[in-house]
């Protein structure tokens, strides 16, 4: 029986950087929580960006945000996990050197994100339409804050600098990974959306076998592995088709909502 389904959302449940989630799915996930079934965002975006997408559905969700350096239950923080200062140093060095390609980096914190842009289109996508809590500043190194994850993106994709060059450059050092095609974070090692989804099971006391996940992209992997009804979404990325226990139907024909229906359809 499951108790406890945890899902990705850019790539897995819509479009990568859309506002809001389709009313099907906040009206699937009242069912579901109102049949005793716990409901997990896990998503690389920021706890104010999820929720706000989730807020529809009126009931106390489950936020593993940032990748899994973030997990909020009850609407209380239980887990942050920081990056090593001196690495966050060298890491943005390194994303500065990619602006002149188009790159722009979010650093997220606590309380929301820092950008040091200029550029208004990247400036709107992560307040408006990603709906952030966002800070300007001028120098991300210069605030004092602790950083949880760095993220470099590129818009129309950024998957040939991050698994050719950004990736193997950090991966001895700290969680790397691609996070949908424009995005790739940087995390500190223990950070994995497996890693959360299994601190959550814990604290609920919900085995593997009765947990459900879905995911689209390599980050999505732990997720996967953690959740014993594991399903890829169909345009996922083959490395988590080889990996899931089943395949659903892509984002754009609500695959995972068919999934979800089917419990309640029993």
């Amino acid at each position: 029986m499951i108790r406890l389904i945890a899902t990705d959302v850019d790539g897995t449940l819509v479009k990568d950087s859309s506002r809001e989630v389709y009313e099907e799915y906040i009206d699937g996930i009242k069912r579901l929580t109102d049949m005793g079934i716990y409901f997990a965002v896990a998503s690389g975006r920021q706890y104010g960006s999820i929720r706000r997408m989730f807020d529809r559905a009126e009931r106390e969700l489950i936020y593993i945000a940032e990748n899994g350096a973030h997990i909020i239950m009850n609407g209380k923080t239980v887990s942050m996990t920081k990056m090593d200062r001196g690495y966050v140093e060298e890491i943005m060095t390194d994303l500065r050197g990619y602006y002149k390609e188009g790159c722009h980096v979010v650093a997220s914190t606590s309380k929301g994100c820092l950008i040091e842009s200029k550029d208004k289109d990247f400036i709107h996508l992560i307040s408006e339409e990603y709906r952030n809590d966002v800070r300007l500043t001028e120098d991300i190194l210069g605030e004092k804050e602790d950083i949880i994850k760095l993220a470099i993106y590129r818009k129309g994709g950024i998957r040939s600098i991050g698994e050719a060059v950004l990736i193997p450059k950090w991966k001895e050092r700290v969680k790397t990974c691609m996070a949908g095609e424009e995005w790739v974070d940087f995390m500190d090692f223990s950070v994995d959306k497996g890693n959360a989804l299994m601190t959550v099971q814990k604290k609920l006391g919900i085995g593997r076998e009765e947990t459900m996940a879905f995911g689209d992209n390599n980050n999505d992997m732990g997720l996967i592995l953690a959740a014993g009804e594991s399903y890829a979404v169909e345009n996922a990325v083959m490395e988590l088709k080889e990996k899931a226990k089943h395949i659903c139907r892509s984002y754009e024909e609500k695959g995972v909502y068919q999934v979800l229906k089917s419990l309640w359809e029993k």
